[in-house]
């Protein structure tokens, strides 16, 4: 199971669904793809709701009951990447790893962060987005809350307007490209990444670019079948209680994820 981008620690991070996902869903092996707790928010104003606290203790009681998990700093949490190769609670910190998939694929697994040339060489130009992403996600909260006010499922503005910008599409284009010409130099089959929040399963050639996705726009993660097969799971609704126990956890495979969002809705 792939995740990335939840950034907890802000505002618009969709913790109650990501903890709701976690709560459908298992694995042996967990990737937090970077950009898991926001610095760069907290540093501006502490925000640390109850259930911020909740994503962390649900993934430690994975990591308590034996499954493998990675934590793979981004540049929001960047703070992280001093600590490489020490184990928190059983969460092992990395700048990178190898994933090898059940089909015997190897999958380079990197934020992404470090072939954004805006995030490296012009940082105060870096800053100044994320202040225009904040304007963005306050614009996502009131059309959110107008939507539930009317009765419709989750729907985020702000991934819209992402898609149907030019300028947005192109730097989308160009990371994908970047980051799968970085699986050809590391000699390796493909590449799966978070940074850009828009989860992708792209065939670039000979290789194959992943994205996870977010839990502040999109809501999306990657599970890789017991096949080996990838595939993009949407959460974006907070299941009733009553399907399932808040320690009750089921493979992936088994889910009839369709169905499950039909009731939710």
């Amino acid at each position: 199971m792939f995740i990335s981008d939840v950034h907890l620690g802000s505002k618009a991070a969709k913790a109650e669904f990501l903890i709701d996902f976690l709560r459908y869903h298992d694995a042996d092996i967990i990737y937090l793809v970077g950009d898991i707790v926001d610095g760069w928010r907290l540093r501006r104003s502490w925000h640390w709701p109850q259930s911020h606290n909740d994503v962390v203790q649900k993934l430690l009681r994975k990591a308590r009951k034996g499954a493998s998990i990675t934590y793979i700093a981004g540049n929001h949490d960047e703070f992280a990447r001093q600590f490489q190769g020490v184990h928190f609670g059983g969460i092992v910190v990395a700048d990178r790893a190898i994933h090898e998939t059940a089909d015997g694929r190897r999958l380079l697994v990197i934020h992404g962060d470090q072939f954004d040339t805006v995030v490296h060489n012009q940082r105060w130009l870096a800053y100044l987005g994320d202040y225009a992403y904040d304007g963005a996600m306050l614009v996502n909260r009131v059309v959110t809350k107008l939507r539930h006010l009317l009765g419709l499922p989750y729907w985020s503005f702000s991934s819209w307007a992402k898609v149907k910008v030019k300028k947005a599409i192109n730097f989308i284009g160009s990371f994908q490209t970047v980051l799968s010409d970085e699986a050809r130099r590391s000699h390796v089959d493909g590449v799966i990444c978070g940074h850009i929040h828009h989860a992708a399963i792209e065939s670039y050639g000979d290789v194959q670019y992943i994205n996870t996705g977010d839990w502040v726009e999109s809501c999306t993660a990657v599970v890789e079948h017991f096949d080996g097969h990838m595939e993009i799971l949407t959460w974006a609704h907070v299941l009733p209680e009553t399907e399932a126990g808040s320690d009750m956890l089921v493979p992936v495979d088994l889910i009839d994820l369709e169905g499950r969002a039909a009731q939710a809705a």
